[in-house]
């Protein structure tokens, strides 16, 4: 089966080698992803405007792929706060609750910069 990258111009993908998603056949994986912490419409402290940003971009990549949020069979959710959960579901809700994605919600250490707050990987099986 033909692999498809779904590139985003991030400068990460070439220094450290990876693609935002990778399709093959009906199966696309999607690389965690952060927001684009803007300072005005998504701040560093702000869960649910860094869960919304991440899903509406990567939406944009699952287009990219052939695919929609629709196809999302799994999200695996990264915070480093876990009492920042209701605002971290209260967006994934928005776009998942009729689909109902598996997920999982993990608090970790730290993420790559303080202002992340949330990464999210995404997995997708194109019907």
């Amino acid at each position: 089966m033909p692999r498809q990258n779904i590139l985003s111009g991030s400068p990460w993908e070439d220094k450290m080698g990876y693609c935002r998603a990778v399709r093959i056949g009906n199966i696309v994986e999607v690389a965690g992803t952060v927001a684009i912490v803007d300072g005005e419409k998504v701040k560093a402290d702000d869960a649910f405007a860094q869960t919304n940003n991440i899903i509406e971009r990567i939406a944009k990549v699952l287009e990219d792929a052939g695919a929609s949020l629709s196809d999302v069979i799994r999200t695996r959710i990264f915070t480093t706060d876990i009492t920042l959960f209701d605002e971290i579901a209260r967006a994934h809700g928005a776009f998942f609750g009729d689909i109902k994605p598996t997920t999982g919600i993990y608090e970790i250490s730290k993420l790559v910069s303080p202002d992340y707050l949330v990464e999210i990987e995404f997995t997708a099986i194109v019907q």
